[in-house]
């Protein structure tokens, strides 16, 4: 009689199966779910606050201010009897355009400069690389501050200066990616049927080093959050009465003996919104990884 190893079948059954959408999600891990869960929320949040919260974030009520956390005001009220939780609703939208914005520029910049440098000749790729080298021994929020104080504060500028600070990262992986895909076969190919450079590096080389840096964008929006909230606790961001993290992490920072609560949710609205983002990005930076490996074998 013929007798079936389960042994082995199982494990070309487990190897087949390793690589399918539906497996991996049924591994997905719960602390994974509720990172996503928290960020459509925050993001939910930023799109839409009066979903969350009704009370206007600036209405001013001196005679209400400074209290504690209770039924009125679920987060309590700042030294203006403005609600905190309000403010802490409204101030997603700031907090997450400067880490978006900001990583949008890092990605766009650093792609182009990235794949210039890689396809641009021996003398162009070591001006950039040489720049991107400078750049880098900066630290990055040091780096922010001083594009800052050149172009002055604001949103807008504070999402420019950290998505300059963020750049020389992704052109050093954009022409990593780049030159990877400079020596593919596709690529000599195109070269060898006569295809325009300007064609191949914006049809081929540009769109197949993309993938790579959009997972470490993802990763990077976290940072980019933290800057932003640091640069509005040095009043270099957002400027008041908006509502911002920072801003008010900076506004209640004197009066912790005082009122705790003004300064405490601010602070756990950034450490929840980066520790989601990172274990998203994270999260999906290991499955492109295994996407190559899949790939490779």
């Amino acid at each position: 009689m013929t007798t079936l190893d389960l042994g082995t079948f199982s494990g070309k059954a487990n190897t087949r199966s390793r690589g399918r959408p539906w497996d991996r999600a049924r591994t997905l891990r719960p602390g994974i779910v509720v990172a996503w869960v928290v960020l459509a929320l925050i993001v939910l949040a930023a799109l839409w606050p009066g979903l969350f919260a009704t009370d206007p974030p600036n209405t001013i009520d001196p005679v209400h201010g400074l209290e504690g956390p209770g039924a009125d005001h679920l987060f309590g009220t700042d030294q203006l009897g403005r609600d905190v939780f309000s403010r802490v609703v409204h101030g997603a939208r700031p907090s997450l355009l400067i880490g978006l914005g900001s990583t949008l520029v890092a990605v766009v910049a650093g792609a182009l400069l990235g794949v210039l440098a890689a396809s641009g000749g021996r003398v162009l790729d070591e001006a950039i690389m040489r720049v991107t080298d400078i750049l880098l021994a900066f630290p990055g929020l040091l780096l922010a501050l001083i594009v800052v104080s050149v172009l002055g504060p604001g949103t807008g500028n504070a999402t420019l200066a950290i998505g300059i600070a963020a750049t020389p990262g992704f052109v050093r992986l954009s022409r990593g990616q780049a030159l990877v895909v400079r020596d593919s076969d596709y690529v000599r190919a195109a070269v060898t049927f006569g295809r325009r450079r300007a064609g191949i590096h914006l049809g081929h080389i540009l769109p197949n080093a993309l993938p790579p840096l959009l997972v470490f964008a993802t990763v990077n929006i976290g940072t980019a959050i933290i800057a932003g909230s640091s640069l509005s606790f040095l009043g270099l961001g957002p400027q008041a009465p908006t509502a911002e993290w920072g801003a008010m992490l900076a506004q209640s920072r004197d009066l912790l003996e005082i009122a705790w609560a003004p300064a405490v949710f601010p602070g756990l609205a950034v450490t929840v919104t980066v520790i989601a983002v990172n274990v998203v990005g994270r999260n999906l930076q290991r499955r492109f990884e295994g996407r190559r490996v899949d790939a490779g074998q």
